[in-house]
């Protein structure tokens, strides 16, 4: 298990946008992380007085990006010497399916597995429940890791090749 600084340091996400709480478990191949969702987060200050109950839903974007945060936990693990002056980028997500409204209160328990692995690219498969009922269902995501000098072109005056 894994606690809240090492996923700190492992992510480069702050306040509001650092999505995963606690790593469960950890293996080369796959990954089990919770996110608590409480009403203390900053998507529902929005709310005003006299919301409705499905006002109160955790936005699916918020929750697709806490399983790829979880997912680009397990992406690090292997070699991190060897991610040091990389970017990871994530591109394609393939089969993702919504199943139910995430609400302040559930725990979501994101499962992410390594399906592929070839050089710098990595594909990833998995779900998320909350109370062992599913919540999301991802079929596929691919990730990429690239030179960062090669991204940043503000810190080295040239356009990305």
């Amino acid at each position: 298990m894994t606690g809240p600084g090492e996923t700190r340091a492992a992510l480069p996400h702050r306040y509001p946008m650092l999505l995963v709480d606690r790593v469960l478990t950890t293996g080369a191949e796959e990954i089990r992380a919770v996110k608590a969702v409480t009403l203390n987060e900053p998507w529902y200050a929005r709310l005003g007085s006299g919301p409705s109950e499905a006002d109160f839903a955790y936005p699916d974007f918020l929750v697709l990006e806490s399983w790829t945060q979880t997912a680009g936990l397990l992406a690090t693990r292997p070699d991190e010497e060897a991610a040091d002056g990389l970017t990871m980028l994530f591109g394609s997500m393939r089969d993702v399916e919504f199943h139910r409204p995430v609400f302040p209160g559930d725990v979501i328990e994101h499962h992410v597995r390594l399906v592929r692995a070839v050089n710098d690219t990595l594909v990833f498969e998995g779900d998320s429940r909350t109370g062992g009922e599913a919540v999301l269902t991802v079929g596929t995501v691919t990730v990429a890791f690239r030179p960062r000098e090669r991204l940043d072109t503000k810190h080295t005056g040239s356009a990305p090749r």
